[in-house]
C-alpha cells in the first residue's frame, strides 16, 4: 500500500536535503511548496498558515519530521508535529544534517524537536516517537541509509499508533 506523506522540516535551511529524500519516491508525499506560493500563505496570517498546514495534512497517514541543525522549537514545526500527533497519524523524525545540501554542505546535528513538546500526562513525546539518526558522516551512505529504511519506518510509525 502506497502510503501519504507529511514532511514537516525548517524551509529555508534544510529544503535541498529533503528534496532529495522526496525525489527518491518511496513514498508520496505532500508537494513542495515555491517560494511565491509560501509569501502568499503567510499573507492569511496564522489563521492563513493553520488552515494550510492542515490542508496539506488531510489525507495523510504519516508525518515525517526532517531534523535539521534548527528544526527544534520552530513554532510552526510545533504545530504540524502536535496536530499530526492529535489526529492520531503515526509520526518520526529523521536527522539529516549528514546529507550535503545544493552547496554541498553538511550542517551540525540539531536538537530533537519532539523533547519539547508535552504529553497532557507531562511526559515529553520524545518518549514516544521513535527519531532516526543515520550511522554515517559520507552524504551518499546518510541518503542511502534513510532511503532503504523510510518505507519501514512509516509502517512502524502507524503501527505503533494502532
Amino acid at each position: 500500500m502506497t502510503r501519504k506523506a507529511f514532511y514537516s522540516f525548517h524551509y529555508v535551511p534544510d529544503n535541498s536535503r529533503v528534496a532529495q529524500i522526496r525525489s527518491a519516491g518511496l513514498i508520496e508525499g505532500n508537494q513542495p511548496v515555491s517560494d511565491n506560493a509560501w509569501e502568499e500563505v503567510k499573507l492569511g496570517g496564522h489563521a492563513g498558515i493553520k488552515s494550510w498546514i492542515d490542508g496539506q495534512l488531510s489525507g495523510k497517514s504519516v508525518a515525517i519530521v526532517m531534523i535539521g541543525s534548527a528544526t527544534a522549537g520552530r513554532k510552526w514545526i510545533n504545530y504540524e508535529i502536535e496536530k499530526a500527533w492529535n489526529d492520531g497519524k503515526g509520526v518520526f523524525g529523521i536527522y539529516i544534517h549528514g546529507l550535503k545540501n545544493f552547496a554541498q554542505e553538511q550542517s551540525v546535528k540539531g536538537a530533537n524537536p519532539f523533547a519539547s513538546i508535552s504529553m497532557t500526562d507531562g511526559s515529553k513525546l520524545s518518549s514516544r516517537v521513535t527519531v532516526y539518526d543515520p550511522p554515517y558522516s559520507q552524504s551518499k551512505n546518510v541518503y542511502g541509509y534513510i532511503t532503504q529504511n523510510l518505507s519501514a519506518w512509516v509502517e512502524k510509525a502507524i503501527a505503533d499508533r494502532r
